[in-house]
């Protein structure tokens, strides 16, 4: 996946904001709150972005990707894709989809009406 592709696919989440931060980082937000990054690579697109406790534990350890460096060190799900083999594209989707999911349920009731997010 390109930058390009990672920016398209993010923005055509619901109630998505992107800032370039950090660093030069894609960084994608719904309701105020970060929910993938792109950047952070030396050389190589990375994707960064938030998981269930499950699915971290399954991907921590798989060929290409790695705890993301700062904020997993807090304790905090997120996984980091940095090198090949990494995910397949759909797959990246997936976990991009759900990160904005995980972090969406996170925010008040009130915010998520706001944003349309939520049943009324």
């Amino acid at each position: 996946m390109t930058y390009e592709e990672f920016n398209a696919f993010c923005k055509a989440l619901p109630a998505t904001t992107h800032v370039v931060q950090w660093g030069g980082s894609h960084v994608w937000k719904v309701g105020g709150k970060v929910f993938a990054i792109g950047g952070w690579a030396e050389g190589a697109p990375a994707y960064t972005f938030k998981t269930s406790p499950l699915s971290y534990e399954i991907l921590q350890d798989q060929p290409g990707l790695r705890p993301a460096p700062y904020l997993a060190s807090r304790g905090m799900k997120w996984i980091q894709h940095y090198a090949a083999p990494g995910l397949a594209d759909d797959a990246l989707k997936d976990y991009l989809r759900e990160s904005h999911r995980i972090v969406a349920l996170g925010l008040s009731k009130k915010k998520q009406r706001e944003l349309g997010l939520a049943d009324s």
